[in-house]
């Protein structure tokens, strides 16, 4: 079949340009209402450093957390052949498609001062995780940790079993196969799967403002700094703004190979 036989027919190529557009001109917009003149003076002010310092703290804190109780669920959740597998890993995805303000209000029921688990935290040893940049890594790690689960799950079901299996022969125990064996080939997807991971701790918002509240220099992270900014700090809103998209594109520069290898 000719190249040209292949192609998709002009209505489809400008029907998937307008879809383009759709993402194209928004972000340029942004970028056309960004101060470049005062962008440096607006990101070295306090309250972005402050959220910046935060932000980074709550999101490479949420990722820690994440990929050490992701990994062992990955594994369990792609090699255990246990009873209710699938609803587990529907409970773990869930996250991922549900609204980030339900998520906050989840997460209040749960761990506030009068949750289900933040009642006897509180009254039997003093811990309390709302309002506080705890709240906000937990936030994170509830709607982040999925993405890395999802990602190195598939991977460690990519891996060929037969190597395990050789391990196992050899008298290896399965936690010495999964470091020797498993985690040396599938430690792309680990790498691509905290990034992923990181990026989205770094953006949350609607589960964060829920439970953990926006206060500056404890909860007030990037998404929620943009958020407070536009109300009168339109120029330092936008220069957040910027440095969210940065971060984000270079994020899907950094994946794009493994995921076109993938598709």
């Amino acid at each position: 079949m000719s190249e040209s036989a292949r192609r998709p027919p002009p209505a489809v190529s400008a029907v998937g340009l307008v879809a383009v557009a759709l993402f194209a001109v928004p972000l340029a917009g942004l970028l056309s209402k960004v101060e470049w003149s005062t962008l440096v003076d607006d990101l070295s002010s306090a309250a972005a450093v402050d959220a910046l310092r935060l932000s980074l703290v709550s999101s490479i804190g949420a990722t820690a957390i994440s990929v050490g109780l992701g990994l062992p669920l990955a594994w369990v959740l792609a090699r255990a052949n246990l009873r209710g597998r699938s609803f587990v890993r529907s409970l773990v995805l869930v996250p991922m498609v549900l609204p980030p303000v339900v998520g906050g209000v989840a997460l209040l029921s749960a761990f506030s001062r009068t949750g289900l688990v933040g009642e006897p935290l509180y009254e039997w040893f003093g811990v309390q995780l709302t309002f506080t940049l705890w709240g906000a890594v937990l936030a994170e790690v509830f709607v982040a940790m999925p993405f890395f689960v999802i990602t190195v799950e598939a991977a460690i079901r990519g891996f060929d079993s037969r190597y395990e299996d050789a391990a196992a022969s050899l008298g290896a125990r399965r936690w010495v196969t999964f470091g020797r064996v498993i985690l040396p080939q599938i430690r792309p997807a680990v790498v691509a799967g905290a990034v992923l991971t990181w990026a989205r701790a770094l953006g949350e918002f609607g589960a964060t403002i829920t439970f953990a509240g926006n206060i500056a220099g404890r909860t007030q992270t990037l998404p929620l700094a943009v958020y407070l900014a536009l109300e009168g700090r339109t120029s330092l809103a936008l220069a957040l703004s910027v440095v969210l998209l940065a971060v984000s594109l270079g994020v899907i520069v950094a994946l794009r190979d493994r995921w076109l290898q993938r598709a």
